[in-house]
């Protein structure tokens, strides 16, 4: 072998390394995705309304059309 000459082994080392390197990366990726998940789902929990809290509705309400008596009654009294 030359100095020139590059080893066989070197190359074989080289790309199961790279694959492991690549799947590091992907697991590191991965957590922190699920992380990122994770505070975004406890920051929507956190945000969400208490449970049991009162709640106060306004409403206004126009009064119906009232229609006349159909007869009037006098009532006199004579004693305090």
């Amino acid at each position: 072998m030359t100095i020139l000459e590059r080893p066989t082994r070197h190359n074989r080392v080289s790309k199961p390394s790279r694959r492991r390197a690549l799947r590091v990366l992907g697991l590191a990726l991965g957590l922190v995705a699920v992380f990122v998940i994770g505070i975004a789902f406890g920051q929507a929990l956190d945000d969400g309304p208490e449970p049991g809290g009162s709640t106060t509705i306004v409403r206004t309400l126009t009064p119906l059309p009232q229609e006349p008596p159909p007869r009037t009654v006098t009532v006199t009294v004579t004693e305090p």
